[in-house]
């Protein structure tokens, strides 16, 4: 029997399986896929090596510094600032019709191009940023207020509230049109406050440095063992059955599946209502040129831009995507040291909103056909916002809804997953708890801090 059954071995999972295992504690995590990281991983194709999920690691804190998230997962799991040897952002930007904001890791350039663009809306930034400051993460009767409603109280200017609000929910939020003020104020810190960087060698470094701790420490890691069911007797979850009919048996399980799929397992759960179910998915073109691409002057880290004054976060209202709104972001503008060099290969990932059922629904020709079209118009999309790249490109790769749902396995390929999150992390039953992106965090830092902070709350107490 183990101590602790871990569903998934995503970040959230990886992280709170090395948490237990410090503890002694018997931990066997079981993946239903071939390999580890969820949408957060990577793959080799035609001699490359792709990440997916990663566009940046949020949260960034330089190396010493003895505050925030990411110091506090490297005390937690006893890593050194030099596993993860993050790089910091060359710099990023928003982009709307007409106003565009810079913003780095230093928050104070952010303020200053409001300041710019926005001269009468400054101590009402300064203002917001009192507000978030003073935000407890793990309140959750606060936590699902609209953000909208209360940043609206604050700035005045509808523009420039359409243009904070559009990295936060494109970098982690699962409700449509509005986000939750908890979620808004996790975002905000880890967008604007703290700031994005990134391994030289992508999130395979991160990934190989959770896995070779976990084992180190005898935690067991199960490959394609994807669970069939979580078996139950009376309020308490005793065991998983996985695909192959092999029963794992376990005192307490942490799900990093999500609330409502983990439910879905769950053999006394008879019904789902599908309204807590998420629906914000994408669609990501991955272009490899034969250029850096600083050289052809996309020379920003990220660019989040919208061609219309209004940013809509919703599902299409008709077609396959929604290219009015999007991320253009690159791998190669990080400050990396003289040391790591430069990447092999000039790359640039613009995401998409698309829409789930429609893109399942199509055949396996017409998949293909539309993939190709989206491609094109994706980046038909983007470059109105940085120079056209498109006569560099010498390889490319693309990922839809429905990869994001067979590598995840979130209902409607929802990146985010349910709009309504479990901060605490508990369920129906008494020791089946959730981490991850259902629990409230989100990112690579977010979702490993999530694992931790579940299994300190649930599995180290008893």
């Amino acid at each position: 029997m183990y101590d602790t059954i871990i569903i998934g071995a995503g970040m959230s999972g990886l992280a709170a399986g090395i948490r237990l295992a410090h503890y002694d504690q018997k931990v066997c995590i079981v993946e239903r896929h071939y390999t580890i990281g969820g949408l957060n991983s990577f793959y080799r194709l035609n001699g490359r090596d792709y990440d997916v999920g990663l566009h940046a690691v949020t949260n960034f804190t330089a190396k010493g510094a003895k505050k925030g998230p990411l110091a506090r997962i490297l005390r937690q799991l006893r890593f050194k600032w030099e596993d993860f040897a993050l790089a910091e952002q060359c710099g990023s930007r928003i982009a709307f019709p007409e106003v565009n904001l810079r913003f780095t890791n230093d928050l104070e350039l952010l303020r200053s191009e409001v300041a710019a663009a926005f001269p009468d809306q400054v101590d009402a930034f300064d203002r917001l940023i009192s507000r978030i400051d003073d935000y407890d993460d793990l309140d959750q009767d606060n936590f699902a207020l609209s953000s909208r409603e209360i940043v609206s109280s604050v700035i005045s200017d509808p523009l420039l509230v359409e243009m904070i609000f559009c990295p936060l929910m494109w970098y982690g939020n699962a409700r449509e049109h509005d986000m939750d003020w908890g979620q808004f104020c996790i975002m905000f810190r880890s967008v604007y406050m703290e700031g994005f960087a990134r391994p030289f060698k992508g999130v395979r470094l991160i990934l190989k440095n959770l896995v070779k701790r976990f084992r180190s420490l005898g935690g067991e890691l199960k490959l394609r063992h994807g669970v069939k069911k979580i078996c139950v007797d009376g309020q308490r979850a005793v065991a998983v059955l996985t695909d192959s009919g092999e029963e794992i048996v376990g005192k307490r399980i942490l799900s990093s599946a999500g609330h409502i799929e983990t439910l879905r397992l769950c053999e006394d759960v008879s019904e789902i209502d599908k309204r807590q179910i998420g629906q914000m998915s994408f669609i990501e073109s991955i272009s490899i040129l034969n250029k850096q691409p600083a050289e052809i002057g996309c020379d920003e880290t990220i660019v989040f831009y919208n061609d219309h004054e209004k940013f809509d976060w919703q599902r299409p209202v008709e077609g396959l995507c929604d290219p009015r709104t999007g991320v253009i972001c690159s791998p190669n503008n990080y400050r990396y040291s003289d040391a790591d060099g430069v990447l092999p290969d000039g790359v640039l990932r613009i995401t998409t909103i698309a829409d789930f059922e429609r893109w399942s629904n199509l055949d396996e020709q017409e998949y293909a056909r539309q993939k190709m079209v989206w491609f094109d118009r994706a980046i038909e999309s983007a470059v109105r916002f940085v120079p056209d790249f498109r006569r560099y490109i010498i390889d490319t790769d693309m990922f839809t809804p429905t990869t994001i749902r067979r590598f995840t396995w979130h209902d409607n390929g929802a990146v985010y997953g349910a709009p309504d999150k479990k901060i605490d992390g508990t369920t129906h039953l008494e020791n089946l708890f959730l981490c991850g992106t259902d629990q409230g965090f989100v990112g690579i830092i977010g979702s490993i801090m999530s694992g931790i902070s579940m299994a300190n709350m649930h599995c180290l107490r008893d």
